[in-house]
């Protein structure tokens, strides 16, 4: 699939996996896509399991990504993770904004802002996830929602930060449920975010900014999905926890 954004494929595995269930999984992504480098492929394992995970993937295609992370460098904050705590692990990437740390963590986009600048002072790749509910999609309410929360969670970045910064459009209807946007909803809501990007960032910098969809992906649906000229990526929850699943969907993308 020729794009001009290279396509980043990560797996969210949420709340999912033991330490030795997570090495299991990661040893037979390591040896089914071990000649694969079109597709920057990212795995996020719970915090429990990125040491192990760690190890087992140095000086492979695979990279290691976090599922959150503070807005502090460090300090008294119990139960949080710094930046330099991941980066010992040679965790490369981390999600935030995710809708489900939106609902039940209260997270603002104020407080993504800071977490994504925190993220980028220690070299760490952001990745901003937006979407809307699916009231808000049936009101009309879908770029009113996804604008404000793009303009507000990537407030602060300078447009070389913008360019290493990843978006993840992921529908909060479509997270989880079996239902997800047609490649054409999809389509219409990144173009529509590289519109904003270009309006806070320039044209230059919306270009280059790679914009994922989340939300329900599967085999059967990734191919289509990523075919849209907007769409370069793909963030994967159920799905990125089977090993034969999440090959296929990366595979089906090539």
């Amino acid at each position: 699939m020729n794009k001009e954004r290279k396509l980043i494929i990560a797996g969210n595995w949420k709340m999912n996996k033991t330490v030795a269930e997570s090495c299991d999984l990661v040893a037979d992504l390591k040896r089914e896509l071990a000649h694969l480098t079109s597709v920057d492929m990212v795995i996020c394992p719970p915090f429990t399991a990125l040491a192990d995970v760690s190890k087992i993937v140095q000086g492979t295609n695979l990279w290691l990504g976090a599922q959150n992370v503070s807005e502090h460098p460090y300090g008294a904050f119990t139960g949080e993770i710094a930046t330099g705590q991941l980066r010992e692990l040679l965790v490369h990437y981390v999600i935030l904004g995710h809708s489900e740390r939106r609902q039940f963590q209260r997270e603002s986009d104020e407080l993504v802002s800071k977490k994504a600048k925190t993220a980028h002072q220690a070299s760490l790749i952001p990745i901003v996830c937006v979407g809307e509910t699916l009231a808000e999609r049936e009101s009309g309410k879908t770029e009113e929602v996804v604008g404000t929360q793009i303009k507000n969670s990537l407030t602060g970045l300078t447009n070389e930060e913008m360019q290493e910064t990843i978006v993840a459009y992921e529908p909060v209807w479509a997270i989880g449920t079996g239902r997800t946007a047609t490649s054409q909803q999809a389509q219409e809501v990144h173009a529509f975010i590289r519109s904003r990007l270009a309006e806070q960032f320039g044209e230059t910098v919306a270009k280059l900014v790679r914009i994922q969809y989340g939300g329900s992906v599967k085999p059967a649906n990734a191919s289509e999905l990523m075919s849209q000229v907007d769409v370069d990526g793909a963030l994967v929850g159920g799905a990125s926890l089977d090993a034969n699943s999440f090959v296929e969907i990366i595979k089906n993308t090539v």
